[in-house]
């Protein structure tokens, strides 16, 4: 298909449709590689997934300029030398000297914020990223970010789907030129019950990965859908058709305010998080 992009303040095309790669396991190489193989130009990763070495394995066997590569660090890891050091171990692991986008995973009330983005700034003035941004903030978080930066933050990769819509957060990022990434787009399958969502995929004769991912795109959306299974993989590319515009209206009502992850609580002793008392 021919995915649109936005662009971000270094002047680079970032794809609308990319290949999330959580939790792929021992699959996430050959997902990468039928992404790439299928028309994929943009592949997200972090240091918290553990297969940033698979996805070099995989990188590799391709030109490294046409891809779109992001990766994020880990919010126990935030504090200005950690910044560098994951960033660092991250393109070893990747095998390139660059990243085209490298995110804050989570927020973490218990280190500056103007700390992690003071060492963003350092590793964008050296080159070894090009756009940096935010990952699972809150408007309140995001404008905090902005206001403290010293480079632009270029995106915020949330979880957002037909079920968690989150109307007032992606409001605030376009105000704010700041581009939205859906993490989750397909609420880990979740959202495939929805009968609305089922109805379209009937009408459209589309599968309802399809649908949903072809509503995130029309919503100006950046799309991170996920797949073990390479045909699946293909098929979430397969996007060049258009939702009818009172199609798109009745996913727009589906809203439940229902997250799969981005949950209020957190386990802040987790590998994730890893905030000490």
């Amino acid at each position: 298909m021919t995915v649109p992009t936005k662009t971000l303040p270094s002047g680079a095309e970032l794809p609308a449709l990319g290949l999330g790669t959580y939790d792929l396991g021992d699959h996430t190489a050959d997902s990468v590689r039928a992404a790439l193989d299928a028309g994929y130009a943009h592949i997200d990763t972090a240091e918290g997934y553990h297969n940033e070495a698979a996805i070099g394995e995989a990188l590799a066997e391709y030109d490294r300029d046409e891809v779109f590569l992001t990766s994020k660090v880990l919010a126990k890891n935030l504090n200005y030398e950690s910044v560098i050091e994951s960033c660092e171990a991250s393109l070893d692991r990747l095998g390139t000297g660059y990243l085209d986008l490298y995110l804050i995973h989570w927020p973490n009330p218990a280190i500056s914020l103007r700390e992690t983005l003071q060492a963003m700034a350092e590793l964008h003035d050296r080159g070894l990223v090009r756009d940096v941004g935010v990952s699972n903030f809150s408007a309140y978080q995001l404008s905090c970010a902005h206001h403290v930066a010293d480079v632009p933050i270029a995106v915020n990769q949330i979880e957002y789907h037909p079920w968690f819509q989150r109307p007032d957060l992606v409001d605030y990022c376009h105000e704010s030129d700041t581009v939205i990434e859906a993490a989750a787009p397909l609420a880990r399958t979740a959202v495939f019950d929805d009968e609305v969502v089922a109805d379209l995929a009937e009408t459209y004769d589309k599968h309802p990965a399809q649908v949903v991912l072809r509503w995130a795109l029309d919503n100006d959306v950046v799309a991170l859908p996920r797949s073990a299974t390479p045909e699946h993989v293909r098929a979430n590319a397969d996007l060049d058709w258009e939702l009818d515009a009172a199609d798109r209206r009745r996913l727009d009502g589906r809203d439940r305010d229902e997250p799969v992850y981005d949950t209020p609580a957190r386990d802040w002793t987790s590998d994730v998080y890893g905030i000490e008392q």
